[in-house]
């Protein structure tokens, strides 16, 4: 079943529920903000005093950060302006009783223009199933070339951090962001202090392991991902978060960041795709 519905301040979101799984999907920012599988409990981390307002991002699911992950660009907003954007609903079908799709996309309006010069389409394609796979193309219909960086920004539940480890990135070159030095990762990632990585030359599965489950991830068109935990001083400043909201959530991200760009000549596109399972 997919409904279309609005909050009392007209927010506008899309409820997916099928025999497998359920998601919602805000319109503006084409943003995830629950997937669950029938029976299970959330395999997305949302904040309990997230807005839910025109204008203001939602601090959990899976924002998209577009053209610019972080502050590579700094002529733009942090992580970009595609998580506000309004997007529409391009396509949805119910492929069978455990499987629903659905398309979104976005284009160039006179006010991103003024903020990035560049006409483009983004389509958002998402498949709700028991498994949650995310597709984002970037299609350049400039007549220039343009660069962008990118991530599926995903916030993942946990039971308790010090319980979780990220798998599949040993021996890794990352980027840490509060040392500004590269590194080499010895091990699992764990966490006993803010954590804020890009690693690089990451072709193989990751696999969050908490107490009581193991999610993989599994990227395409993608060789970083971003890892990160506020922790303890930085969660207490950040808006939309409790104050010991770092306690059950860990961010794992499906990026072209840093050395990872992307370069779109025009009519040229680009799939940034994500699985979760």
């Amino acid at each position: 079943m997919i409904q279309h519905k609005q909050l009392e301040n007209g927010f506008e979101y899309i409820e997916i529920s099928n025999e497998a799984s359920q998601a919602k999907i805000a319109l503006q920012g084409a943003h995830i903000f629950e997937y669950k599988r029938k029976g299970e409990e959330d395999i997305l981390w949302l904040s309990e005093t997230s807005d839910f307002e025109k204008g203001k991002a939602i601090r959990g699911g899976v924002p998209l950060c577009w053209p610019s992950f972080g502050m590579n660009n700094p002529d733009l907003p942090q992580h970009g302006f595609a998580r506000l954007g309004m997007w529409k609903v391009a396509r949805s079908q119910e492929t069978d009783s455990k499987t629903t799709q659905l398309v979104l996309e976005l284009n160039e309006t006179p006010e991103s223009l003024k903020l990035w010069p560049y006409r483009f389409h983004l389509e958002l394609r998402i498949r709700v199933s028991d498994t949650l796979c995310m597709e984002l193309t970037t299609t350049n219909t400039d007549e220039r070339e343009f660069k962008i960086t990118q991530a599926l920004h995903s916030y993942f539940l946990v039971s308790d951090i010090s319980d979780a480890a990220v798998k599949g990135l040993d021996a890794k070159p990352y980027f840490d962001a509060l040392s500004a030095q590269t590194c080499v990762q010895k091990g699992d990632v764990v966490f006993m202090e803010e954590v804020d990585r890009v690693y690089q030359d990451v072709k193989e599965a990751l696999f969050l392991s908490d107490k009581n489950r193991v999610i993989k991830i599994q990227n395409e068109g993608s060789s970083s991902v971003v890892v990160w935990n506020p922790w303890i001083e930085k969660c207490s400043r950040m808006s939309g978060m409790k104050e010991d909201a770092y306690l059950g959530m860990v961010c794992i991200e499906s990026a072209n960041a840093y050395g990872d760009f992307k370069i779109l000549k025009p009519r040229a596109s680009h799939t940034l795709k994500a699985l979760i399972s």
